[in-house]
């Protein structure tokens, strides 16, 4: 379930590339509609609305929703904007240095003392960063904001779970898309006669409408996988997603020069880092000190 999680997320490129005649906003606006439409249908199916009422009821929950919400609009927007624009790999490079983030805002946010092995990767991130900078000749804001913005939103979830308030994703998306619903709406009237939804074909119409069902199944196996692996194997998961989407890029006829295969070498030379570091101090708190 949990690979299937993340192969789902990482064959997005090739889903939305298929849809990027809607542009990025109508892509995004569409989403948002039909995820709270079928998580509705299911909230009803399921009898889950106690749930969601008491979510809304709670000040609390209900603000740091509001605020996962906004995240994952921004992480949606711009990974839509990143695909229907041919910018793939970059979409791919800021879900590899999002666990990079994520380490980085522990300690900026959470006040968590990183270990020497996390500053070694977290270095060895921001150069790359650098080197890829200068290979674009700009900064690499999209895959910068995707990974500030999806680090965002697991940072606003594990203060939830902290305040003893984990919310379950149906819940947690039924809420989300709920607050987001407005906005979409205006986005979808101001376009007007520009929608592509009824003027592209029947495929088309079909493929807007199953982004509700591309958006909640991975959450739900995510869920699912989590509930019942351990967390370095979800940790190590993770990476199936960056590198689907990078072939992806890859076969949707984007190019590397040398220089951007520095860049991405020290991303993945920063993740090795991470990930030893992360196994290693697992390996010590697993197991004891011998005593006597």
């Amino acid at each position: 379930m949990g690979l299937a999680c993340y192969v789902v997320w990482g064959l997005f490129p090739f889903y939305f590339h298929a849809l990027r005649s809607a542009g990025a906003v109508e892509l995004l606006a569409w989403r948002i509609v039909f995820s709270l439409a079928l998580s509705v249908v299911l909230v009803t199916v399921l009898r889950r609305w106690a749930r969601v009422l008491a979510v809304l009821r709670d000040p609390v929950q209900r603000g740091l929703l509001a605020l996962a919400a906004l995240a994952i609009a921004v992480n949606w927007g711009v990974y839509g904007l990143a695909v229907v624009t041919g910018h793939v790999l970059e979409a791919s490079l800021g879900y590899f240095v999002n666990p990079l983030l994520t380490v980085l805002l522990g300690v900026l946010v959470l006040r968590e003392r990183l270990r020497p092995g996390q500053w070694a990767a977290v270095g060895v991130g921001l150069a790359a960063v650098v080197v890829i900078t200068a290979d674009l000749g700009r900064l690499p804001w999209m895959a910068l904001t995707l990974a500030v913005s999806f680090g965002t939103y697991g940072l606003l979830k594990n203060q939830l779970a902290r305040r003893g308030a984990g919310v379950d994703p149906l819940t947690g998306l039924t809420v989300e898309t709920g607050v987001l619903l407005v906005p979409a709406v205006v986005a979808l009237a101001v376009l007007g006669d520009r929608l592509t939804f009824a003027s592209e074909g029947s495929l088309h119409t079909t493929l807007l409408v199953l982004a509700g069902p591309t958006t909640l199944v991975p959450l739900v196996l995510f869920a699912a996988a989590a509930a019942r692996v351990p967390l370095t194997v979800i940790g190590m998961l993770q990476y199936v997603t960056p590198v689907l989407q990078f072939v992806a890029a890859l076969l949707l006829g984007e190019t590397m020069p040398t220089s951007r295969w520095i860049g991405f070498g020290l991303v993945w030379a920063a993740l090795v880092l991470l990930t030893v570091d992360a196994l290693r101090n697992q390996r010590r708190v697993r197991v004891p000190e011998p005593t006597g």
